[in-house]
Formats: C-alpha cells, sequence, structure tokens
C-alpha cells in the first residue's frame, strides 16, 4: 500500500537494491580467490583472476567494435575457454548471449544470425566450411572473429581478426556495469520446435542468476567443484553452469570433443567431481572398456536430463561410484528446471525399482514457484495418481521473457498465466512428475531435439515421395531416433533405403536424418489425417 508505514520514506536506492545478474559470481570468484584454477584446456590453466581480466577484455573490445545494449552476438564454439568467458564477457558490454548448436547445417545458422540479428561473430575453424555457407545468404553479415585452437588440423580462418587479437583491443580494468533492470535480455537461444524455422527463446538476467544458484542446491553442490564439460555450451548456455560454476569458484575442464577415453581421463587426472550429459554420455561410458574405468577414486556427480537412462545404465554407474541425477527442462525454462529428488530411504530399495525412481523427472527446482501437470484447455491439474495425462506446466522467475519476434506464439505459450511446454506427463501421489509423451512429435536423439515435420518436409522434396510421417524410433545408444514412413508414387519404382537417407542427409543437419525408412501406404483417419499413434506403435515393434 502506497501510504503502508513500510513504504513511506523505505525506497530502493542504490544501497538497498541491486539488479539479480550471474556476471556478479566471476567478479567475487576472481577477488575471493584469484589463483584459485578457473579453466584448464589441454595444456592450458587460467586463473580465476586472469580469466575475469580476458572477460573484461572481450566486453571492452565488444564495445570498442561498436556493440550496444542489447545487440546481439553469436558463438559457433565447441567447448572451448573463448566459449565459456563468452557467457560473462558479452552481458557485461550490455548485449545478449546467441549460441548456435555446432550441429546445424548452413540454412539453419544462417536463419539463426539474421532473425536474432547477431553483429558479431565468433567461430572456430572446424566450422568454417557450414559458417562460410551460412554468411553467403546474408545481406549483412556480422563482424567475423575466428577462435583458432592447435587442435583443429583443417579448417579456414574467416574473419577479420583473430580472438586473441581481438581481445588485445579491450581493456582489461574495464568498468563493465550491471544491466539497470534484471528483465533485460541475458542470453537468445533457438528451440528446434515443429516446424523448420526455429523460436527465438530470449532469457534475463534474473532468470540465469536464479537458475545458476538452482543448479547448486539441487544438485547439493559444495565449494570448489571440478566440473568437466561434457555437455555442450551452446545448450541453453550450458544449463546456466558457466555461472553456477563460477559463484562456487570452481574449475571447468573443457572438452572439445567428447570420448569416453577423453572423459576418464579428464576424471582420474583433474578428479573431476560433477559432469552433465545426455542419456547417450553415459550409456558411453558405461559400455566403455574396464582399463578405462579403472583407477578413480573420487566420486563423481552426474546430472542427465531428456529421455530417462536404462537401469542397466544406472547400475553401471552406481558401481563405478557415480551418482546420477535425473532433470528435465527446456530452453524455455533456463535448460533443467525439474529434477528427480532422492530420498534417503530409497537407497533401501532394489536397484531395478530405484532405476524407475530416479527415472521419473521429479518436481520443480527449488527457484522455481510452480510446476503443475494440467489440462490444457481448463488449466485444472489432473489428479495425482500416477495415471491422469496433461500437460507440464511453469510458472515463475525461471520462465523466458518470449520468443523473439513471434508474438503470437508467445501469447500461446503463456495461455492461461503459465508457460505451457507441450510435454505429457502424469502426476504421482508423492507430487513427482512423470513424462509420458511430447505433444509436439519432437524427437530427442542423444540429447538432441529433432522435428519430426521438418525431416517430413524434407522428405517431401524427394520426387518419389508420395506421402511421409516422422515418428521416434527406440535406439540403444541415442535413445531414440528418427524412423520414416514413407508411401511412394505409383509410377517409382527402385527407389530404396538407403537412396532416401542419403537425400536426407544431404539436404538437412545430418543427425536429423531418419536411421530407418518404412515403405507403403499410411494409416489415417476417414478425414485423412496420417494416425502418428499407430506409426508409434510400429516403430518400437521395428
Amino acid at each position: 500500500m502506497p501510504n503502508s508505514q513500510y513504504s513511506i520514506d523505505l525506497a530502493k536506492n542504490s544501497a538497498n537494491y541491486t539488479a539479480l545478474s550471474p556476471l556478479t559470481f566471476i567478479e567475487r570468484a576472481a577477488s575471493v580467490y584469484p589463483e584459485n584454477c578457473a579453466l584448464i584446456y589441454n595444456d592450458q590453466r587460467q586463473s580465476w583472476l586472469d580469466t575475469y581480466r580476458r572477460c573484461c577484455r572481450f566486453a571492452s573490445a565488444l564495445q570498442q567494435h561498436g556493440v550496444a545494449t542489447d545487440d546481439t552476438v553469436a558463438l559457433m564454439l565447441p567447448n572451448v575457454p573463448a566459449m565459456y568467458e563468452a557467457n560473462f564477457a558479452i552481458p557485461m558490454a550490455g548485449a545478449v548471449i546467441h549460441s548456435l548448436n555446432i550441429r546445424l547445417d548452413a540454412d539453419a545458422i544462417a536463419f539463426q544470425l539474421k532473425h536474432g540479428g547477431a553483429t558479431v561473430l565468433l567461430t572456430d575453424p572446424e566450422f568454417s566450411a557450414v559458417v562460410s555457407a551460412a554468411l553467403e545468404q546474408l545481406d549483412e553479415p556480422p563482424l567475423v572473429v575466428d577462435v583458432p585452437d592447435p587442435a583443429v588440423e583443417d579448417g579456414e580462418l574467416l574473419g577479420e581478426i583473430t580472438y586473441e587479437d581481438f581481445l588485445s583491443t579491450g581493456d582489461p580494468e574495464f568498468s563493465w556495469l550491471l544491466p539497470s533492470d534484471e528483465w533485460q535480455a541475458v542470453a537468445l537461444g533457438y528451440t528446434s520446435g515443429t516446424t523448420g524455422n526455429p523460436k527465438g527463446v530470449v532469457t534475463h538476467h534474473r532468470g540465469a542468476y536464479l537458475n545458476a544458484v538452482s543448479n547448486i542446491l539441487s544438485w547439493n553442490m559444495n565449494t570448489h567443484p571440478v566440473y568437466l564439460w561434457t555437455l555442450p555450451m551452446f545448450h541453453c548456455n550450458g544449463w546456466c553452469f558457466p555461472w553456477t560454476i563460477a559463484a562456487l569458484n570452481g574449475t571447468n575442464v573443457c572438452l572439445r570433443n567428447v570420448s569416453d577415453t577423453a572423459i576418464f581421463d579428464a576424471i582420474r587426472r583433474y578428479k573431476v567431481t560433477h559432469m552433465c550429459g545426455a542419456p547417450i554420455v553415459l550409456n558411453l561410458m558405461a559400455n566403455a572398456s574396464q582399463k578405462l574405468k579403472g583407477g578413480i577414486e573420487n566420486r563423481v556427480n552426474i546430472m542427465t536430463a531428456a529421455s530417462a537412462p536404462p537401469p542397466a545404465v544406472l547400475e553401471s554407474m552406481a558401481k563405478l561410484n557415480f551418482n546420477v541425477t535425473h532433470t528435465y527442462g527446456l530452453t524455455e525454462v533456463y535448460g533443467p528446471a525439474v529434477v528427480c529428488s532422492w530420498h534417503e530411504e530409497w537407497d533401501q530399495l532394489p536397484v531395478n525399482t530405484q532405476a524407475k525412481l530416479k527415472a521419473r523427472q521429479g518436481v520443480r527446482y527449488p527457484m522455481l514457484e510452480e510446476l503443475i501437470v494440467a489440462d490444457p484447455d481448463t488449466l485444472e491439474p489432473v489428479k495425482k495418481d500416477g495415471q491422469t495425462i496433461g500437460e507440464v506446466m511453469f510458472r515463475g522467475n525461471i520462465v523466458m521473457k518470449g520468443y523473439l519476434k513471434n508474438p503470437t506464439a508467445t501469447s500461446d505459450a503463456f495461455a492461461g498465466g503459465y508457460f505451457h511446454s507441450g510435454d505429457l506427463a502424469v502426476w504421482h501421489p508423492d507430487g513427482y512428475i512423470e513424462i509420458k509423451d511430447r505433444s509436439k512429435d519432437v524427437i530427442i536423439s542423444g540429447g538432441e531435439n529433432i522435428s519430426s515435420i521438418e525431416v517430413e518436409a524434407t522428405l517431401y522434396h524427394h520426387p518419389a515421395v508420395l506421402e511421409a510421417a516422422v515418428t521416434a524410433m527406440p535406439d540403444k545408444k541415442w535413445g531414440e531416433t528418427p524412423c520414416a514412413f514413407v508411401d511412394l508414387h505409383a509410377d517409382t519404382d527402385g527407389v530404396t533405403e538407403e537412396e532416401i537417407i542419403k537425400f536426407c542427409r544431404d539436404n538437412m543437419a545430418r543427425y536429423k536424418a531418419p536411421r530407418k525408412v518404412v515403405f507403403g501406404p499410411l494409416p489415417k483417419t476417414s478425414t485423412g489425417k496420417i494416425l502418428k499413434f499407430e506409426l508409434r506403435d510400429r516403430a518400437k515393434r521395428l
């Protein structure tokens, strides 16, 4: 109330109010633990003070090259130090981080660069071919900064300047400012969605700050963790973990490429305590040779998302003294926002029962205000009976601002005052949710989202294809992969499965191409709509 005794002469001021931003985490790490190791990459080591100064130089250089508040700076980088530094330096300059998925094709990258309005692009030589093809599609290409790496033997330098030369133009004592409004955009990330052109998710400083802290609370993390970067930092800004590790004054161990050898060598050498990754990473580790697995004495905490790891994988992880935490989230909620919080009494249950409990997505993150499973039309919560299906919905400070330049999609996503995930789940009596289906037909393969509609659109470009439908097919390695059901034109013969798969690989990102093609008429309703649920059941039996 305006006349309350608690509001009169008690206003916000610079002494009692500061906008929340994850940028404060690195400044504190550099001032409290300046000599502690912040980054490890091959033979490279950086302290927190060195890393902070490099971020300041980076931010200063961006401003000197004309980058202003709310400009977009894009990144086409693997998990290397420059990628980590960018998560601080870009918002220090007031700009917005746009991390590109390094597995995308040129058309998708060109669309995102244009739609997001990137004024600067940092790129790795490994991706020079696809980036060059994308830049050719732009009328106003961004300033390109190359980030060369001795580990890359192939590839070209495309830019006007290299990363280290770019940093040398900046000031290590640069006086960056916190955003005046914590609602200011901090990052732009694109969803795979259900159409060819993805939606641009805009997140803010407040949400990034809160979810970075939520990671700490949800995972019971202690100070000075050693975090192994197996999760791509381009995924939802590394699930906010660049900021989390700075808040805890930890050490970031960067892996350019993920392999079982690289993972286990890093765990042994650096005494890794935490790592994140899709179930495919766990599967890779579980099936590694006993020689690779040997000699690990410390406990490793692993956070995984996407589809639940198989019980055999969870059992293998437990034998290695690796503790797996299952989470769930979306780009729209900064990455993981739901966690399968573990109860000590569950440790006494049979392994298979533990696996079933661990496979559930769980309960809301500490900094998420509300998580419900509800009827998408009435918003009435479903019964907590583990049977009734509804849509997963979120409400709170770790929900996105909205979709860039897409008011209709933003309005639809926030209908009724909740963010509608599009994921279907049941609600168990103990309050834990469990995903049962994805209403948007997005296939999650190895942690990557693949739009079934996008794959179908590519199939329809093949001259022999009359009708096509794509669903998820279970896969031991990837969790699930696209399976295409194709009906050919009557006058067509000799078209093979290999030809269809090759056509898809030649016309879209290779990882999105179907691994299996089934020929024949597609089941339909009386009105001609393809019965995808029948195809899903068929794919499960292949």
